[in-house]
């Protein structure tokens, strides 16, 4: 499509879409803007999850059947770690340990977050501009009957089990949104705005809490197209169902346009969803419904076509489910 096109992306099933919308578009066409809530520091590194799925992804390195970390990765420093006593919860493979490592010492040294994240792109042979949402600290934590966990501790550690009651982002009213993210939402070509499949309260909150954020989005001319991170109700992985349920919402691709609501254009979801589609078509948000899962290279280019073509024939003026 003609124009710049800005994704807004969180960790697997966002990576998937980036690297679809990667082959269709050049590098000066895509800007990446990746979620930062899930950073924190392990081991006493740096550590930037989703940043690194859409970047191992990308590069082509990334583990199909985990969905994260490293192909062919080795476990040596873990199980000496767990020997030796030490914190194992979190798995760091033996490659990957390297981009923490190679992280934690370039901010150490004065750069940037987004400067630190371009440089082990390119290292990785990436053309396209991945971008963390901002380059200051954001942490989301989530509330559950029994206290309050770190996202790391109940996504890693507690693998989702407790229930949420609610979810916050520590920093984010202070942490401004990089500069990569504020050129590509103020670029006069900017053609479209794609939500990738990713968590909508885990991954693209943390995004739109950022000051600015979301008046920006609300703002532009460009459409904002979602695609559904939910087929036939429940979540192709991760805990979205989960979360929808715990927090009032019925699990389905509605719960996602009222979750995003007053930002969106257009909505993409899975031929599972036709139904509720066609509702949401006669109150006036416009759909796609197409295949929408993502196993393949394949499924990931013919989606992010799919996706731009639907995103290119809409109106500059987005239309909005009333409030």
């Amino acid at each position: 499509m003609s124009g710049h096109v800005l994704a807004l992306c969180g960790g697997v099933g966002g990576a998937k879409l980036a690297f679809g919308l990667a082959q269709a578009l050049g590098p000066d066409e895509l800007t990446i803007v990746v979620n930062t809530g899930d950073d924190f520091t392990h081991l006493g590194l740096h550590v930037s999850p989703d940043i690194d799925t859409v970047a191992y992804t990308l590069a082509g390195l990334s583990d199909r059947e985990r969905g994260w970390g490293l192909a062919g990765e080795s476990w040596q420093f873990m199980d000496q770690l767990k020997r030796l006593g030490g914190e194992a919860w979190f798995n760091l493979g033996d490659r990957d340990l390297a981009m923490h490592v190679e992280r934690t010492r370039r901010l150490a040294a004065g750069e940037s977050l987004s400067q630190v994240t371009a440089a082990l792109a390119s290292a990785l042979g990436i053309a396209h501009p991945i971008v963390p949402m901002s380059d200051e600290p954001v942490r989301t934590i989530v509330r559950t009957p029994d206290g309050e966990l770190a996202f790391q501790r109940y996504f890693v550690g507690e693998q989702c089990r407790p229930v949420v009651t609610a979810i916050r982002f520590d920093g984010a009213a202070a942490a401004q949104p990089s500069a990569g993210f504020r050129a590509a939402l103020e670029r006069p070509d900017l053609a479209a705005v794609i939500v990738c499949p990713s968590n909508p309260y885990l991954s693209i909150d943390p995004i739109l809490a950022a000051p600015g954020v979301r008046a920006a989005l609300s703002a532009i001319g460009a459409p904002v197209v979602a695609v559904s991170p939910i087929v036939g109700g429940r979540a192709i992985k991760g805990p979205t169902a989960k979360l929808m349920t715990e927090l009032g919402a019925t699990p389905g691709v509605t719960a996602v346009v009222n979750h995003y609501r007053g930002l969106l254009g257009g909505l993409v979801v899975d031929e599972a969803d036709r139904e509720e589609a066609e509702a949401l078509t006669v109150l006036g948000l416009p759909t796609l419904v197409t295949g929408a899962v993502m196993v393949s290279d394949e499924d990931r280019m013919r989606l992010a076509r799919e996706t731009l073509a639907f995103a290119h024939g809409l109106p500059p003026q987005r239309l909005r489910l009333a409030s």
